[in-house]
């Protein structure tokens, strides 16, 4: 800690407070944030203390015996002498010494934002020749003491202010939008290594660093900077913050290549090779937990990130019913083997084995169905299930606790159908109602005690949607059937009860309600 000197514009002693300044290998200390500058000139109860206490203390950090406090320029000839500083040495003035002084303003009756006056050298300042006052936020008001050689050999900035201003004694930045960075910018300047001075620096501050070294044409900082950030890793919404901030660099000589590199790939057009070579090995897993896990982790990430999107959504759809296609394939020729008559001769291994594969890709079509949906993608693989009229009638001959997945696709489809992720012709409707509603229905109370994800209120929505958007006349067939089920095996079946009022409304409650508004009409026109 140090003591920092804070001036006061009503004339009154001003009030010393320690705050937080860093110290660097080099000795040269860095401003305090605004935030410290604000807390220090905000407290109403700090008790003021003599100028006598006004120089800052020596950190521990610094060979420095005592930072002493150049006096003002107004009373520097009553001075007779003062104490010499170290090289490297960067020293906290008086705040009279602050900033040249801005005229005085007409007096006006309202009350004049206080002006937080700081002053801050960097190196030997004997040999100083230049003052740099940075206006920022908040009325503060800092002045650096500094070298003309130093800020022009490493600034395109300062070396273009010094030689059209020649001779130039002061140099002022108005409207500093970050006046904490450009004091330690400008301090980095007297640095040897400005890449070791930026190690123990973060990702956030590093990139404020950036900006204004960029401003400033420091280009030893620039790709210090980018150096660092080459090196280290993005965590959270770092990433989007960094690639923003180095492609608004003007990058002449390419220097940020080597950084866009670890978010972009100079392939042609990779992503849909290698989305179709993730599901790949989702669906060739054999391990029950990883593949478990993968198939969430990748669903949630294409629900975040629609990346079958623009120009890759035909090549990811086509992907994806590839897979499909395959699936089926192999899940038909597994029933088929499991229905055998020569299949229950076969050891309890062979048995296993064959069921085993079967839940694999039943569950691994469930996925798919399920990725399609999400992409309002469905259309095609409903019209596909619906024609699977095989796989249907077999359905009944294997084991319920084996083949309840199969059941699962058809109830996502149909959530698909009633939320209007998918919008499949009025015959594709009534082939699905017609070919898997009742293997549906046969493994309903299985699905609702025994699988964890079934959602029961969703399938029950979109069975009776899918139902209601077909003619009456097979609204009513359906419904009909349904109710002759329900009555026998009640919560073992759908409860369609919702559809069925609908339906009860647009067959008896209707007719009635446009006959009676008919002949209301007649009876106003005579």
């Amino acid at each position: 800690m140090a003591e920092f000197k804070i001036g006061r514009l009503d004339g009154q002693p001003p009030r010393i407070r320690n705050v937080p300044i860093a110290v660097t290998p080099e000795g040269f200390w860095c401003c305090p944030s605004q935030a410290a500058l604000q807390k220090t000139t905000k407290n109403p109860n700090q008790q003021g203390r003599p100028r006598g206490g006004a120089s800052p203390a020596a950190s521990k950090a610094s060979s420095v015996q005592r930072a002493p406090t150049i006096p003002s320029e107004k009373g520097a000839h009553s001075t007779p002498t003062r104490s010499r500083t170290n090289s490297n040495e960067q020293v906290c003035l008086p705040a009279d010494d602050a900033a040249p002084d801005p005229p005085k303003p007409t007096p006006a009756p309202e009350k004049r934002p206080k002006q937080h006056k700081i002053s801050v050298g960097f190196g030997q300042l004997g040999t100083s020749d230049l003052k740099v006052v940075l206006y920022g936020k908040e009325g503060v008001a800092v002045k650096m003491i500094v070298h003309k050689n130093i800020l022009a050999e490493n600034s395109t900035f300062f070396a273009d202010r010094i030689s059209r201003q020649s001779p130039v004694s002061c140099i002022e930045v108005p409207d500093c939008e970050d006046v904490e960075i450009y004091v330690e910018t400008v301090g980095l300047m007297y640095c040897k290594d400005v890449k070791q001075r930026l190690i123990k620096q973060n990702v956030p501050r590093v990139l404020r660093i950036l900006k204004v070294a960029e401003l400033l044409g420091f280009r030893a900082c620039i790709m210090s900077c980018l150096d660092y950030l080459e090196a280290v890793p993005w965590v959270g919404e770092e990433e989007e913050n960094v690639v923003s901030s180095i492609r608004q660099l003007n990058d002449e000589n390419n220097r940020v290549n080597p950084l866009l590199k670890r978010v972009t790939s100079d392939l042609g057009n990779p992503p849909n090779d290698t989305l179709a070579h993730i599901i790949e090995l989702v669906l060739k897993s054999n391990e029950d937990r990883g593949r478990r896990e993968m198939k969430s982790l990748v669903l949630k990430l294409l629900k975040e990130n629609n990346i079958c999107t623009n120009s890759s959504a035909d090549s990811c759809v086509m992907t994806l019913y590839s897979s499909c296609r395959e699936c089926l394939k192999s899940l038909l020729t597994l029933f088929r083997q499991a229905s055998d008559q020569e299949f229950a001769d076969q050891s309890s291994d062979s048995k296993e084995s064959v069921f085993r594969k079967i839940t694999l890709e039943a569950d691994n079509l469930l996925w798919l169905t399920e990725i399609l949906s999400d992409r309002n993608a469905a259309d095609e693989l409903t019209v596909i299930w619906a024609s699977q009229s095989e796989l249907a009638e077999l359905h009944s001959k294997i084991p319920v606790m084996h083949r309840h997945l199969v059941s699962c696709v058809t109830a996502r489809l149909f959530v698909a159908i009633g939320k209007g992720e998918a919008l499949p012709s009025k015959e594709t409707r009534q082939m699905l109602l017609d070919v898997w509603l009742q293997p549906l229905m046969d493994d309903y109370r299985w699905l609702q005690h025994g699988c964890r994800s079934f959602d029961r209120k969703a399938v029950e929505e979109g069975i009776g949607q899918t139902i209601l958007t077909l003619p009456l006349e097979d609204q009513q067939a359906v419904l009909l059937a349904w109710l002759g089920r329900f009555l026998k095996v009640g919560d073992s079946c759908p409860n369609l009860q919702r559809a069925f009022e609908v339906w009860w409304r647009r067959t008896f409650v209707r007719p009635y309600a446009e006959q009676q508004a008919s002949s209301l009409s007649r009876s106003g026109r005579h």
